[in-house]
């Protein structure tokens, strides 16, 4: 196994604040961090002086990244797959260009997934009207209709209420591969961040639960208050999702708690995840240092928390209270360099810990 020494680069494909986080965790075990990406001015690229400006496309741009790194990871998994295949010829790319194929489209995962035994919502791949109609007569209402690729926060989705929707729905979500998703009527929706190395060892945190508002990450609260079989249950199904991709680095698994207790996978992201951004204060590795220590050929870190806590996504305007969170004791103010506050644009998050068990 490579174990990359202290002073060694890690590229990163993606520039936005899960680059700049795990660039922080790799400078805090000494390893220098190259960021590529097509935006100018991006988060990560505040907090390392190596950065490329291309297309992730762009060949020789690729080409050479990839002679100033020694391994390749991603920070977002909407990356056209020719470019991470390609640099996956000249250097390591880690998670590999399958896992990211798999992850970055609806159809693929979810296929992956009952491939496996473990169980999604019920769900039919659409591609025109008529395969729309024939999801709609064997799912039935309420669904939502959601892209099979580049869909996040909310974006490429069409809840579905009436079982004589068609074209307008189809319209509303563009052109593309789509899936017909069933509702599920869920108690509550989890995550667990694993991580795995490159000796096939894992470390996986506490499942969390999730509060969404207007599809968006509103709130993550660590542990979730779920049975302790649920939480057994969940981690299970994230050992084994783990294992069967052969990843090497960081995957979140989405999962939603059925009012019986039963386990259902949502969504696959092989990188760091916003539900994973408690880590940074309240546990003894974050998933960031994680995702440097397995694509580096290190240890893996302990999982273990040291409290409690709840994460708070700063979404557009919210940013503007950073003032009162830096005068809140014990609020751990996270910011992301972006300098305009969009609506549904991740801004930060604040963390605030508690003692372990209230």
């Amino acid at each position: 196994m490579t174990r990359l020494a202290p002073g060694a680069a890690i590229g990163v494909l993606g520039g936005g604040q899960l680059g700049r986080m795990t660039a922080m965790a790799a400078a805090r075990l000494g390893y220098r961090t190259h960021i590529f990406c097509p935006e100018a001015d991006p988060p990560a690229g505040q907090v390392t002086p190596l950065v490329t400006r291309a297309d992730y496309g762009d060949r020789d741009a690729l080409a050479r990244f990839a002679r100033s790194v020694d391994v390749v990871t991603f920070e977002f998994e909407n990356i056209p797959i020719d470019g991470p295949a390609h640099l996956a010829t000249l250097v390591p790319v880690l998670p590999s260009p399958d896992v990211l194929a798999i992850c970055q489209d609806r159809i693929r995962e979810k296929s992956f997934l009952n491939a496996i035994g473990v169980a999604t919502a019920p769900w039919r791949p659409v591609d025109d009207g008529a395969s729309f109609a024939s999801a709609l007569t064997a799912i039935g209402v309420p669904a939502i209709l959601k892209t099979a690729r580049l869909g996040y926060d909310g974006k490429g989705q069409v809840r579905i209420r009436d079982a004589g929707a068609g074209a307008d729905a189809l319209r509303a979500i563009g052109a593309g591969p789509a899936i017909l998703e069933g509702m599920v009527d869920f108690a509550c929706e989890i995550s667990v961040v694993i991580a795995r190395g490159r000796d096939g060892s894992e470390a996986n945190y506490v499942p969390v639960e999730n509060r969404h508002k207007d599809g968006i990450l509103d709130e993550t609260i660590a542990p979730a208050a779920v049975l302790p079989a649920v939480a057994r249950e969940a981690e299970r199904i994230a050992r084994l999702i783990a294992g069967k991709l052969g990843l090497v680095g960081v995957l979140a698994i989405e999962m939603f708690i059925t009012r019986d207790g039963s386990v259902l996978v949502n969504e696959l992201a092989p990188r760091p995840h916003n539900s994973g951004h408690w880590t940074i204060d309240a546990c003894a590795t974050s998933q960031f240092e994680q995702l440097v220590r397995a694509v580096a050929g290190l240890p893996l870190g302990d999982p273990a928390r040291v409290a409690d806590a709840t994460m708070k996504n700063l979404i557009g305007d919210d940013v503007n209270t950073w003032p009162a969170l830096l005068a809140e004791p014990g609020a751990r103010l996270h910011l992301y360099g972006k300098a305009e506050a969009r609506p549904g644009r991740k801004m930060g998050h604040v963390t605030r810990l508690r003692p372990i068990g209230t």
